[in-house]
């Protein structure tokens, strides 16, 4: 995939109609936006169409309404916005439809409006042509700055390129470009480290990252598989059964390829999964030969933090995706927490892809000490498997 794709800068937007896909999938809680990350990331982006004379008209989608439902309205989104921009910014009442038309044409250069979310039309997550044009003949320009929808092919992320000229915003950009540079030119020593629940959500991942790296190390559910795959009795513990011959296939391709492959030398057991989550909780720390019958694996050991952590200080480039626990328990979240503090620690290109990694990050306070942080969770999770983002196919070439 060609990942040099033609950005706002490359393209002449004064006086023009422009039509920005951002993420403002914020979280909110009665009503109220409960952080408002997603909405300061667009701001580079939206400032700079602004300031070069732009006529902007913003766009997302917010939840997975069912139709039309006032729960899920940009208009605190709006709020928030004109809040950041010190500008009042027009929300409209549809998607593309005659509020939405009235309100685009009314536009000055520098004025900003937003429509309303692209998920009370039908036919978006359809990436319906209709609809694709009627968004499309709002603007003369798309711009796509919407990471982590990039992986969708809808109509307001894809579609609406096949009738506007598409180029990426800032936001887009600084995904693509590291990235990118990391999966295609990396600085070596190259390690990737992989966590969550089941093999299953990573098997492109495993195999497409065992043709690029030196050192891949898998934590989380998913080592209990790989495990099993090794012989050893793992109890209880997640396991995807069907998945061993798989585990054991990428365990011979690491080895005729030369990268070491690291799986959990101990790991912190417990006879019950804590429920509740913050109830008392017997840990002990086995080697990962002999789970007992009736315990089941919940974080990576002590022994297994060093290496993990030893692995990652000794690289240049270092990819993280999934937590090592369950790390929504203080108990069960020092495995993640042993990851993130390498991270942080190491002078490498540090990349972690969006979804429990990256909240693990921010949680702790890292986040500055990371040198890229996704915004996307499943975007990232595709473009580490190789696979092509419809979001970033549909822009423009350089």
């Amino acid at each position: 995939m060609n990942y040099n794709k033609k950005s706002v800068e490359d393209i002449e937007v004064k006086g023009k109609r422009v039509l920005c896909r951002c993420d403002f999938n914020v979280p909110t809680k009665e009503g109220k936006i409960t952080s408002d990350k997603r909405i300061v990331a667009a701001l580079p982006t939206i400032k700079y169409l602004r300031e070069h004379g732009a006529r902007v008209i913003l766009c997302s989608h917010m939840g997975k309404p069912k139709g039309i439902d006032p729960a899920f309205s940009l208009q605190i989104v709006a709020d928030r916005l004109s809040e950041l921009l010190g500008v009042e910014v027009k929300m409209s009442k549809d998607v593309a439809g005659e509020d939405s038309k009235r309100l685009a044409a009314a536009l000055k250069d520098g004025d900003v409006m937003l429509l309303e979310n692209t998920r009370f039309e039908k036919g978006e997550t359809k990436n319906d042509p209709e609809l694709s044009k009627a968004l499309a003949e709002l603007a003369d320009i798309f711009v796509n700055d919407a990471f982590g929808s990039a992986h969708r092919a809808h109509s307001s992320t894809a579609g609406v390129a096949d009738y506007l000229p598409a180029v990426c915003g800032y936001l887009i950009a600084k995904e693509v470009g590291i990235m990118g540079k990391a999966l295609a030119d990396p600085e070596r020593p190259f390690v990737a480290i992989l966590g969550g629940a089941k093999v299953s959500d990573k098997l492109n991942v495993i195999n497409n990252l065992l043709e690029k790296v030196d050192t891949l190390i898998i934590g989380g559910g998913m080592a209990y598989t790989f495990l099993a795959a090794k012989g050893y009795s793992v109890g209880t513990s997640l396991l995807d059964s069907e998945k061993i011959d798989y585990c054991r296939d990428m365990m011979k391709k690491a080895e005729e390829k030369g990268v070491k492959l690291l799986l959990p030398i101990d790991t912190v057991i417990a006879k019950s999964f804590p429920d509740p989550i913050d109830g008392p909780i017997e840990v002990c720390t086995v080697a990962s030969d002999s789970i007992p019958a009736d315990c089941m694996g919940l974080d990576i050991g002590e022994k297994t933090r060093e290496l993990f952590a030893e692995a990652a200080k000794a690289a240049k480039t270092v990819v993280w995706n999934g937590p090592m626990g369950v790390f929504e328990n203080p108990i069960l979240a020092k495995g993640t927490i042993a990851v993130a503090q390498a991270l942080a620690d190491s002078s490498a290109v540090t990349i972690v892809g969006g979804g429990d990694s990256a909240a693990a990050c921010e949680q702790l306070g890292f986040a500055d000490r990371i040198t890229h942080i996704s915004t996307g969770g499943g975007a990232s999770l595709e473009f580490l498997e190789g696979l092509e983002l419809p979001g970033i196919a549909c822009l423009q070439d350089r």
